[in-house]
């Protein structure tokens, strides 16, 4: 018959939190309200030729892509949160999301160049105060949905730790820098188009819409190295790996043998960290110790008693 409380020792793998709610909540909104718009400037961009505004739009659908796999990774991990199948939890989904976005990312801003290439040397006629107004519209909605994530990026849970990751979910906060540069490109959209309007210069629409396309691609690589590196447990956890190992080799006769940290969620790492003394103390001792580290959510340790011959004549 077992007569213990185990889950007293079991780790929860629920690492969502209510700031990533809340964030989930605003995601949907900026999706709808950019959806929404994408499909005008779409549509207007195609029906008054001009590629600059047909560029913004597709970039504008970049942030739509990017924001609705954010917010059906934040409904799925949250959905799956207690799932036994996913060993660490469901952390990883939305970085798993992310990457996805990266790749439809790169092939729009391969068809963007071409489109606009072409244009470059075929030139096709172009509704310049239909099309500016649509890109207005389009400036319009990229402030709003900056506004709505305003305070996304700057919202920091501040604990105790020497390492500071302030709990940032850096899948919205690329979003949230996502907007603004969706904002940029409406501008030269605009600029592009007063350009054709005012002095002829009809060249400004296609090459805007190959500097759109640029600033796609450097979007999407960045996103597809970052998201990578989380799936692929290749971060940097060198502020917090050393905080780790400054705390343990403080106790007298301890040294740290082996240390693996990787993240399990926007906020959280695991931690599996490998001890060598000859006066080992409680598990608990080390996890008390380590608890107060932002973000460490997570702890296993191993304890080598180090009690060989060799290893008391090395003490």
């Amino acid at each position: 018959m077992h007569t213990h409380d185990l889950s007293l020792w079991q780790h929860p793998h629920d690492f969502g939190t209510e700031r990533q709610r809340h964030a989930e909540r605003r995601t949907r909104w900026v999706v709808g309200l950019t959806f929404a718009a994408m499909l005008v400037e779409l549509v207007a961009g195609w029906l008054t030729g001009s590629m600059a505004l047909l560029a913004d739009a597709w970039h504008m659908a970049s942030h739509v892509g990017a924001l609705g796999l954010a917010a059906f990774a934040y409904a799925f991990a949250r959905r799956h949160a207690g799932d036994a199948r996913f060993t660490f939890g469901t952390g990883k989904v939305s970085a798993l999301a992310g990457y996805s976005s990266a790749l439809l990312l790169a092939a729009v801003a391969l068809w963007m160049a071409w489109e606009s290439t072409q244009r470059l040397f075929n030139p096709v006629a172009i509704h310049y105060a239909e099309a500016m107004a649509v890109a207005a519209l389009g400036l319009a909605v990229n402030l709003a949905s900056a506004w709505l994530l305003r305070d996304e990026p700057h919202h920091h849970d501040h604990g105790h730790a020497h390492d500071h990751p302030h709990h940032v979910d850096h899948n919205l906060r690329a979003a949230y820098l996502h907007v603004l540069a969706d904002a940029l490109t409406s501008v030269l959209a605009l600029v592009a188009l007063a350009g054709g309007m005012l002095y002829g210069w009809s060249f400004l629409d296609p090459l805007m819409g190959l500097v759109g396309a640029a600033l796609i691609s450097r979007w999407a690589w960045g996103l597809a190295r970052d998201s990578g590196a989380v799936l692929l447990d290749a971060e940097d956890h060198g502020p917090t790996a050393a905080e780790v190992r400054r705390r343990v080799q403080a106790l007298p006769d301890h040294e740290v043998a082996d240390l693996h940290l990787w993240r399990v969620g926007p906020a959280s790492r695991a931690c599996i960290l490998s001890v060598v003394t000859h006066s080992p103390r409680a598990v608990e001792h080390y996890r008390h110790l380590l608890a107060d580290i932002d973000g460490l959510d997570h702890v296993t340790v191993e304890i080598h008693h180090c009690g060989d011959e060799r290893c008391l004549t090395g003490r």
